[in-house]
């Protein structure tokens, strides 16, 4: 493309989940949209990144999707990519704090940012699937919580769960959500009557199954440590609403049970967001793919365009330039490119600050849900690897008095074995580790006898053995509420893109409210671990970044953190727009015809997935726009 100018009603810088459902909303309803995706469009052939999986070695969650992370097995400097990322193998070990081999510069930072997230058409594809609502007092935890407490963290959202509800039904059913409404009764969660999910609930799994029953009779002196409240006797495991169909829906077959969810599920069983753009786009939407928005301009306290940068190959050069002009605008980038647009948007010198800045909040409090994970080995069979990741959790416990002095979990129950939680990038994930382990006498698993005894097994020994141990393994992850904080903050570093445009430069660490949390789901674990009778092998890596000890119970424990992949909070909406950097309907405080969308408007983040509520968020969003439009065009 060359030197371009393009004029529409409404423009989008991004096409994940809230970028795609507001255009498909708007061009519904005739309005002219054009979005700018940064990454390659929606691939007419899926295979091709079905074949980029299974020839990966290192199956992390990015590994079916562009840009390349390696080269010829080494990683590839982001300075020579056009729209990079990061990914699993650059948030630890050897290379986060490496800007030439991690894309986020996190030299300076005390603990590492891990999760991670795509740049492409629908740019969240590798997501869990997990759609929970959040629970009523996640958006009021100041008045639940903090009152008489000067220094609580948490604030309350200028909106309510009731504000919300109706528009999780909408997004529930454009997401084609499976669950079990009896079931999610808890934490005051309310539903209109006579509602029920659009699909009935995915079965449980032989683990789910083993979990209910070891933890459904308990004793107050056992759970006391959660500071429930009230005498807990008792926790149910529940399905995890998901948008995954339990039978076909909306022309997408039912899940297989191919335990790939993360990172791509090969028959489009889970929503994408592919499906909500192609749907724009066959009702009018114009996408712009390869397309980096660089600035926002402004006009006096107008938005006036957005210039991008055109690329072909995914290392760039770049190949032209452009201006979006229109009415309305809405930055749909995420957590991350969000503020990172906002803060290279200079205007030559007029905001030297960025774009939608006054507050200074622009980029500020970062978070995620940090998780806590565990793995052990039952007495018994649970053969693992057969349905998706994640049918059953334990909500019960993620709201209670205990909040005002720690954080709050979640209990999420895993059904593919020790998948990516042992062994080394080298190997890549469970249970191609353990293989290795019997077949060559290693023992990178922990499973392979004591140090210094491991043994080579073959034929029936091996079989056996393989057989025995890998269908006994579980996982279970704990995702940790994260509490805001503003120096955990998203600038701009020194270090560049292939386009020239400066990289995120990450500050983050986690509040001693979090650890807190970290160090209750340590004991949760114990408890489950303990009626479930299962051996325990959570281990924390030799020098993990991420890693923090913690006195439980009188004893010294090491405790660490895994990223959720959920970006959060960086620009929060609020009443107060010297706190905040948008309004309840996400619309700047600053400049009255821009919206920033996405979980990165959160004050706080709660233990559920972002990605129903960001997508309700937009769903409502949508209203102030059509207004908007509506004043503009009277």
């Amino acid at each position: 493309m060359t030197d371009t100018s393009i004029r529409c009603d409404v423009a989008i810088v991004g096409s994940g989940f809230a970028g795609s459902f507001i255009a498909n909303e708007l061009s519904k309803q005739g309005v002219k949209v054009v979005i700018l995706e940064a990454g390659p469009g929606v691939q007419p052939n899926f295979n091709a990144f079905m074949k980029t999986f299974y020839e990966a070695n290192a199956k992390v969650p990015e590994s079916p999707y562009p840009p390349a992370v390696l080269a010829r097995g080494k990683l590839i400097d982001p300075k020579n990519v056009a729209a990079g990322r990061p990914s699993a193998l650059t948030t630890g070990g050897h290379s986060w704090k490496d800007p030439s081999q991690a894309y986020l510069d996190q030299s300076t930072s005390p603990r590492p940012f891990k999760s991670t997230y795509e740049r492409l058409a629908g740019g969240t594809s590798h997501w869990m699937g997990l759609t929970p609502r959040m629970v009523p007092n996640d958006f009021r935890m100041k008045t639940a919580y903090g009152k008489g407490q000067a220094n609580f963290p948490l604030p309350d959202w200028p909106i309510d769960y009731q504000t919300i509800e109706p528009f999780y039904e909408r997004a529930e059913a454009e997401l084609g959500v499976a669950a079990d409404v009896a079931e999610q009764h808890f934490a005051n969660m309310t539903f209109s009557a006579g509602y029920a999910y659009p699909m009935p609930k995915m079965p449980p799994s032989l683990f789910d199954q083993r979990v209910a029953a070891a933890v459904a009779h308990l004793t107050d002196d056992q759970t006391r440590f959660l500071g429930m409240g009230a005498p807990i006797t008792g926790l149910k495991v529940v399905s995890q609403p998901a948008a995954r169909n339990s039978q076909p829906y909306r022309n997408r077959r039912a899940c297989a049970g191919n335990t790939n969810c993360i990172p791509i599920c090969p028959i489009q069983a889970k929503y994408d967001p592919t499906i909500t753009l192609n749907e724009a786009t066959n009702n009018g939407t114009r996408l712009i793919d390869h397309a980096v928005a660089n600035e926002i301009l402004l006009q006096n306290d107008r938005v006036s365009g957005i210039n991008f940068i055109t690329y072909g190959h995914e290392g760039g050069p770049k190949t032209g330039s452009g201006r979006l002009e229109a009415t309305v605008y809405v930055i749909a980038a995420n957590g991350i490119e969000t503020p990172r647009l906002l803060l290279m948007s200079k205007n030559g010198g007029r905001t030297p600050n960025g774009v939608a800045n006054s507050s200074d909040m622009v980029g500020r409090n970062l978070m995620d849900h940090p998780q806590y994970l565990a793995w052990g080995l039952l007495p018994k069979p649970v053969f693992p690897y057969r349905g998706p990741l994640v049918t059953s959790s334990i909500g019960e416990i993620c709201d209670g008095p205990f909040r005002s002095q720690r954080a709050a979990f979640r209990v999420s129950l895993g059904n593919e074995g020790w998948n990516s939680l042992v062994g080394s990038g080298q190997f890549g994930p469970d249970p191609h580790v353990t293989t290795l382990d019997l077949v060559n006498g290693m023992n990178c698993s922990g499973l392979n006898g004591p140090s210094g005894k491991s043994r080579a097994l073959f034929g029936n020994d091996l079989k056996g053995t393989l057989n025995n141990l890998v269908t006994r393994q579980f996982r279970i992850a704990f995702p940790v509420e994260q509490s805001p904080d503003p120096n955990n903050r998203v600038t701009l570093s020194t270090s560049v893109d292939a386009l020239n445009l400066p990289r995120p430069k990450i500050n983050y660490d986690i509040s001693e409210y979090t650890r807190r949390g970290v160090a209750i789901a340590f004991q949760m674990k114990n408890l489950i671990f303990k009626q479930l009778q299962a051996v325990d092998f959570t281990a924390r890596a030799p020098g993990d970044p991420a890693g923090f000890d913690e006195t439980i119970e009188g004893k010294q424990v090491q405790l660490t953190y895994g990223g959720a992949g959920h970006v959060m909070g960086t620009y929060r909406m609020g009443l107060d727009s010297k706190t905040s950097v948008v309004d309840a309907w996400q619309r700047s405080h600053d400049h009255p015809n821009l919206y920033l969308v996405g979980s990165g408007t959160f004050p706080t983040v709660g233990t559920s997935n972002p990605t129903l509520t960001l997508t309700a968020l937009a769903l409502r969003t949508v209203q102030d726009i059509v207004l908007k439009l509506r004043v503009v065009k009277s």
